[in-house]
């Protein structure tokens, strides 16, 4: 009989516990509820750029931690800086982090088209929201994260802060453009953010690279050695200025599985970056 109520008591915490988990529902934010502060230059009959139509208006989903442990992401899908991945780029993650008492926001964000400012100008109003609700969804530390081009907007928002409202305190990286150096960047996502005839000074302020300080967010970065879009140098090269600068930085590069793999599950090291990830988190942002 006591072995039976045992078996049912479990039962019972656990069905509460899976319920616990269900009830937290996505909560959806209007970045720019009374209109950005900026334009990517498009109109009714021109899009900025590629897939994101005219009318597009960025948007912040929220899945708040049923269980928080403090930490909270904005997650910048990939998409070249042309439009936006934000399934198994994006969307998908929310149950790893939510999993792990980790508030999790996905981030539409606009297209640049050429506009330069405009994607980190959504990043940046989006942190405002989320420490705006910091005590609501006990959050103590928020960070960015992003794959590809949007591994390129969070590594921006790591190292362009303005103050600390928008200062991530750690930085998540798959796979991520860095440089505008033509030698490794990925041309499209170039092109797109600070256009085909970029000046010097432009080049030098989006290569992240060069803008790492003693003061940027720790950081994780995955990346392979085979990926054929977005070279590796930019990981190795974002991660030797991280070092320089004494920041905190955990790369790990796989061997082959080439680019925008994300929450796939035929990447076949996606136990691997999770376990890690899982362990780069415990040890290096919660403790």
């Amino acid at each position: 009989m006591k072995k039976l109520f045992k078996r049912l008591t479990i039962a019972v915490l656990s069905l509460m516990s899976v319920a616990a988990f269900a009830q937290t529902e996505p909560i959806v934010f209007k970045v720019w509820p009374n209109g950005a502060p900026n334009s990517n230059g498009a109109t009714k009959e021109h899009p900025a750029s590629g897939g994101q139509n005219y009318d597009f208006e960025p948007t912040l989903t929220v899945f708040p931690a049923a269980e928080p442990n403090g930490l909270a992401v904005i997650c910048c899908p990939g998409g070249g800086y042309y439009m936006l991945s934000n399934n198994h780029e994006g969307r998908q993650f929310n149950t790893w982090f939510n999993e792990r008492g980790i508030t999790f926001a996905l981030l539409d964000y606009r297209m640049p088209g050429g506009h330069k400012e405009v994607p980190l100008s959504d990043v940046q109003e989006s942190m405002r929201i989320m420490n705006a609700h910091a005590q609501e969804w006990k959050i103590t530390k928020l960070g960015v994260m992003g794959t590809s081009a949007g591994g390129h907007l969070a590594s921006t928002a790591a190292t362009h802060y303005t103050d600390a409202t928008t200062k991530p305190a750690f930085q998540i990286l798959f796979y991520p453009v860095i440089s505008m150096d033509l030698d490794i960047t990925h041309k499209s996502s170039r092109d797109f953010l600070i256009g085909e005839n970029p000046s010097d000074e432009d080049v030098r302020l989006f290569s992240n690279e060069l803008q790492v300080t003693g003061e940027t967010a720790p950081a994780f970065i995955l990346h392979c050695s085979d990926d054929g879009l977005v070279p590796v140098e930019n990981s190795i090269r974002y991660y030797q200025a991280l070092i320089k600068n004494k920041v905190s930085a955990t790369m790990h590069i796989y061997p082959n599985g080439g680019h925008g793999w994300g929450m796939m599950k035929f990447f076949k090291y996606s136990d691997q970056w999770s376990e890690e990830l899982d362990k780069w988190i415990k040890s290096e942002i919660l403790k």
